[in-house]
Formats: C-alpha cells, sequence, structure tokens
C-alpha cells in the first residue's frame, strides 16, 4: 500500500475525514473511561522535527505516542544535520530507515512536501506558513463534539487570510459548510486556495455583519510567527476587527468561539472574551491530543472499528 501523507486537510477524502473526527472522539471517550490502555504502537517511533517554537503540538503528539504505547523523538535544528545543510531529501530517507512515522513544524511548505516526496513513512504537517491542518481536526473535533454534524452550518474567520484560514477554507470543502472570511484588504488568503472552493466561501470587511447568524467564530493572532516586525502595521490595518463578547452576540444564540492559541488578550480578542461560556478553547486545546491521536492510528494502520 502507497505511503499516506498529511500534509494538507485534501490529502484525506471528506469521508476519511469525518471518520477522523468520530474516531477522534470515540478515542477520547475510551480514555476518559478506561485510561491509557489502548496501546498499538508498542516499540514504535514518532521523530517529531521542530523549525518553529511549539507548545501543543509537541505536548500532544508527545502524550499521544506515550498513550499509545510508543515513542516520540524530539528534533530541533541544532539536533539534526537539517540544521547544518544537509539535503531535505536525504534526512528523510535516513529517517525512514529509522521511525515509523514523522511530524514536521516548518516554515516552508515547499520544503515540507519536498520531504514527504523521499519519504518511505508517513509524514503530517504540524504547521507551515501555508497550513495547519492537524489543528482544524481538532477545531471540527470540538464543533461536532459540541453541536453535532457541521454539515451545513457557518462558520466565520476573522483576521489574516494565513495559514490557519488557508485550513478552515479546505475544512469547509472537507465538512461541506459555509465560510465566511472578514479581513481588511490586502490580507486576504491566497487565491488559488479561496478559488478552489467555490461558493461554499465568501469575503467579508465588516466583522459585525459577517458574524450575524453564525454558528461559530474564530480568530488567531494578527502577527504570526515571523511577522513579529510588521506587528505595529498590522495592529493599525485590524483596528475593528478584535473579537468581542458584543460581537458573539450578534451571531447565533448557540453560536461557539474556537482559537488555535496563544491568544493576545485585548488585540484580536478582547480581554475578557476567553472567561466567556461561548468560548471553548481549552476543550479545542485538548482535542489536539485525540485528533492527532486518530490521524497517527489511520496511517499507520488504517481504519480501527470504534
Amino acid at each position: 500500500m502507497a505511503t499516506r501523507h498529511f500534509l494538507t486537510l485534501l490529502d484525506l477524502s471528506p469521508e476519511e475525514s469525518r471518520y477522523l473526527v468520530q474516531r477522534a472522539i470515540s478515542i477520547k471517550n475510551g480514555l476518559k473511561t478506561h485510561g491509557p490502555t489502548y496501546t498499538p504502537f508498542a516499540n514504535r517511533t514518532l521523530a517529531m522535527i521542530f523549525e518553529k517554537s511549539s507548545t501543543r503540538t509537541r505536548v500532544s503528539f508527545e502524550t499521544a505516542m506515550a498513550q499509545f504505547g510508543g515513542h516520540a523523538l524530539f528534533l530541533s535544528p541544532r539536533d539534526t544535520q537539517l540544521g547544518r545543510g544537509e539535503p531535505i531529501g536525504d534526512t528523510a530517507r535516513v529517517l525512514a530507515e529509522m521511525v515509523d512515522i514523522v511530524m514536521i513544524r516548518t516554515f516552508s511548505h515547499q520544503g515540507l512536501e519536498e520531504y514527504a516526496a523521499a519519504s518511505d513513512v508517513p509524514v503530517i504537517n504540524a504547521l507551515t506558513d501555508d497550513y495547519h491542518p492537524c489543528q482544524l481536526l481538532a477545531d471540527v473535533m470540538t464543533w461536532t463534539e459540541l453541536r453535532g454534524s457541521v454539515r451545513g452550518r457557518t462558520a466565520v474567520w476573522i483576521g489574516d487570510g494565513n495559514n490557519m484560514c488557508h485550513s478552515w477554507i479546505n475544512a469547509a470543502r472537507q465538512f461541506d459548510f459555509q465560510l465566511r472570511i472578514c479581513c481588511p484588504e490586502g490580507y486576504e488568503p491566497h487565491q488559488d486556495i479561496l478559488d478552489a472552493a467555490g461558493d461554499r466561501v465568501t469575503i467579508h470587511r465588516d466583522p459585525m455583519s459577517a458574524v450575524e447568524g453564525a454558528d461559530l467564530v474564530t480568530t488567531d493572532v494578527w502577527a504570526s510567527m515571523g511577522q513579529e516586525e510588521e506587528q505595529a502595521k498590522r495592529e493599525a490595518d485590524f483596528a475593528g476587527f478584535q473579537v468581542s463578547e458584543a460581537m458573539l452576540d450578534r451571531a447565533a444564540s448557540d453560536v461557539l468561539f474556537l482559537h488555535c492559541l496563544p491568544a493576545h488578550r485585548g488585540e484580536e480578542i478582547s480581554e475578557t472574551l476567553l472567561d466567556d461560556p461561548r468560548a471553548v478553547v481549552w476543550q479545542e486545546a485538548g482535542n489536539r491530543l485525540h485528533a492527532q491521536k486518530a490521524l497517527i492510528e489511520f496511517l499507520l494502520l488504517g481504519r480501527v472499528e470504534s
């Protein structure tokens, strides 16, 4: 069987995406009931290559492998020959001889694709400058846990057309919901990603009108990693785009608020928004563990009956 990679949500079929969300919920429920007794990965190793810093990604992947009975190996540029200029393909071929699966958090999506093309073991995108698909598995899992099927519902993205926005666009395609993207002019997502989504995705400029009747509202920091020198300009350009309790009041009565974290209170969200009961960001963060367990299991073992 050909090696499966997970570089964007579109590497799965829509049916496989829905399976992973339901499987993640099942894994989470089993962990609550029985503890970490399901250990399918004894003596299996996940290599974790980090070129960007991380809290949730490292802890969730490392814990996932530990609870599954396997081992996670942390590799930073200081720890590998990648940091000294070894070709990406060479590193990929070497690690494929030693580990069972690889997770990469990096800058260049093209570099990730180059790595995966040379790898004989599954490669997971744990964030690039263009996409963050693991976060979207956890986000849709959270939405589904709390509200049932997301098909036909409406989500609103408020903020930069960044890697998270791109993955929300792909999620709208995979899970068949409507996505309104509300951003200032000049901060739109990549046009080709937008075009591929067709009429599932629309662009808006006024946040208050964009959230009218929405089932879910989500955002991200205005300046992502590597954009810190743009902070002042982005703060000015995103004035009026802060998500607040008053904004959520314009959405559906059972609206949920998500944020991939870390959040900058007082910037992209109001100081107190994360204390609002409509904000479910802690459950969302915790679901990274369960969604990624389901993903690793799928890539290594295929479908497993719940």
